[in-house]
């Protein structure tokens, strides 16, 4: 498998790019990274939050989508225009 930091984050899954961030995080916390490696991972960590923000507003469309009909729970697809 290809390494996640060489995966192109509009590719990625929700769970992936958290994953990814959420390591990112920890990198930048700690505060042992390099200045222009820090900056680097700071833009990538950016992408991937702006990532996880456009997927998880996806979901939440898809869910709202969700309608009590006289025959039950059904769904409607959503629109994303």
């Amino acid at each position: 498998m290809a390494d996640a930091k060489d995966k192109s984050v509009d590719k990625m899954s929700f769970e992936e790019a958290l994953s990814e961030l959420e390591g990112i995080v920890k990198q930048l916390e700690a505060g042992e990274v390099e200045l222009e490696k820090s900056i680097a991972i700071y833009e990538r960590g950016a992408a991937l939050k702006a990532h996880c923000e456009s997927r998880l507003k996806s979901a939440e469309l898809k869910v709202e989508q969700i309608v009590q009909g006289a025959g039950g729970v059904t769904t409607e697809p959503a629109s994303f225009d």
